[in-house]
């Protein structure tokens, strides 16, 4: 049997590929939007991909099932299960709990574990070889290292506009992924290799272990769920597994709806090399750190570093779906433009147009931060936004401010006044330099980030407290 992890760092998403060698086959699961990385793997191993597969209608990347399939040939595997509403728009073989994908001696079986969403399958894995029965578990977005998927984003987010009616199908679905724990998950052997669709830093779970795979057994010893379900606590394990989700941003359900219907083919122009007076009526993302745009960036810009949250920072901040005005990089060649496209195509943001290696001549401005000083300096007037996730907010917040997580941001520009400054935060000041991007590429004329997120700013309170006794935070 051939296995192998396919694993994207930067979105925290882990997509497989299974072959039998013997046959010379292969199925790939969870494919993410740019298949170059499946192709090429599977002629250096010898192996056709002759099916493709995925566990669940994904919402933190668009998938590339559809067009993997159709670049080489192979049958679209997708779930039947979840009802009428979870259904796929695309033409597939229909898989029900059971159903098999086989590829020779090695075999794949669909298992159907709902709970983080209605349709949700996991796959076990058969090495016919060796041995009848499973020797891992492919569990998509069921069962994480440490974790399980978390079943409230339909609550967050309504991402089909029909689905339960998207109102409190969070409890549905805590009992849902309870009784695939209980009848699916624990009734497999210890053995058996746990390896999940997501690793550390995924918003799809709200603790998921760094670590790439588990086991069965481990898991049922040591997991926070498993005395929840040898004890039979539905409630309690319901309570628990709902408290301190993380915000879900926007665009996951744009993912949804994309990934339901079919995404569209990634497009295959080159980039072009713009001088930057071409920018009139495009969108610039400034890729440069954030030190560089604060220093020197263009108005109307938006601020998105390329670094490790390029791709889910410009899915938080940018609105495909109303913003149609083309968009330019910023990139030092064209090799980084076309890496920095290619990882947008994963988030499903295809209207870059080319990209420009120098801002010399455009009118740039200074977005000086906000330097650390006692919370009396502040202008009473000003509007504190903390841009932090409701649980950072939760954990401590200033006194009157605003929380709207950066990934919200641009469908709640309404609650921001216009006319009063803004002091925009997060917890370090990474989030905060993109939010306050997007405040003044929407016309907010007075927008300031404060330097080194809340934690600093409470430090330094607490310092001017022990030196003042009569201050108070």
């Amino acid at each position: 049997m051939y296995f192998k992890r396919i694993y994207d760092q930067n979105l925290a998403q882990a997509s497989y590929m299974v072959g039998c060698q013997r046959q010379g086959t292969a199925v790939v699961v969870d494919p993410r939007r740019d298949i170059g990385v499946y192709l090429e793997l599977a002629r250096a191993e010898g192996l056709r991909i002759v099916a493709v597969t995925e566990t669940h209608i994904h919402a933190d990347y668009l998938s590339g099932a559809l067009e993997l399939a159709q670049a080489t040939g192979a049958t679209l595997y997708l779930s039947d299960e979840g009802g009428e509403e979870w259904a796929y728009a695309v033409a597939h073989q229909p898989l029900r709990h059971g159903s098999r994908i086989e590829l020779g001696a090695v075999w794949l079986e669909a298992l159907h574990t709902p709970g983080h969403t209605p349709e949700h399958l996991s796959f076990a894995v058969i090495d016919g070889a060796r041995a009848d029965s499973a020797v891992m578990l492919l569990s998509g977005d069921f069962v994480f290292v440490g974790d399980l998927g978390r079943p409230d984003l339909l609550d967050l987010l309504d991402p089909l506009n029909r689905a339960a009616g998207g109102v409190d199908t969070r409890f549905w679905g805590a009992k849902q992924l309870f009784c695939s724990l209980r009848d699916s998950f624990l009734k497999l052997p210890d053995h058996v290799q746990v390896w999940p669709g997501h690793g550390s830093g995924s918003a799809c779970g709200k603790a998921l272990g760094a670590v790439e795979s588990s086991t069965v057994g481990y898991e049922r010893r040591f997991a926070w769920w498993s005395d929840f379900l040898e004890r039979g606590d539905e409630a309690g394990f319901s309570r628990t597994l709902l408290e301190g989700q993380p915000d879900a941003p926007r665009y996951f359900g744009r993912m949804k709806r994309q990934n339901r219907a079919g995404p569209s083919p990634v497009p295959t122009h080159a980039l072009e090399r713009l001088e930057p007076g071409a920018l009139d009526g495009k969108l610039l993302l400034d890729t440069r750190p954030k030190e560089a745009y604060q220093a020197g960036g263009l108005t109307g810009s938006l601020s998105l570093a390329a670094n490790r949250t390029f791709e889910t920072y410009a899915g938080w901040l940018l609105d495909t779906e109303h913003e149609t005005r083309p968009l330019v990089l910023f990139a030092r060649d064209p090799l980084e433009a076309q890496s920095l496209r290619e990882r947008l195509w994963r988030v499903g943001i295809d209207r870059v147009v080319g990209f420009i290696d120098t801002l010399e001549g455009l009118p740039l401005e200074r977005f000086e931060p906000l330097g650390v000083r006692p919370l009396t300096d502040l202008e009473p007037d000003a509007f504190v936004l903390d841009v932090r996730t409701r649980a950072e907010y939760e954990a401590g917040h200033f006194p009157g401010a605003v929380q709207i997580h950066a990934g919200q941001l641009y469908t709640q520009l309404e609650r921001i006044p216009r006319e009063r400054r803004v002091l925009v935060h997060c917890q370090s000041g990474v989030r905060s330099v993109g939010a306050a991007s997007l405040l003044r590429a929407h016309g907010f004329t007075d927008v300031l980030e404060l330097e080194g997120g809340y934690p600093s700013w409470v430090r330094a309170q607490e310092e001017w407290t022990r030196s003042r006794p009569l201050f108070r935070l």
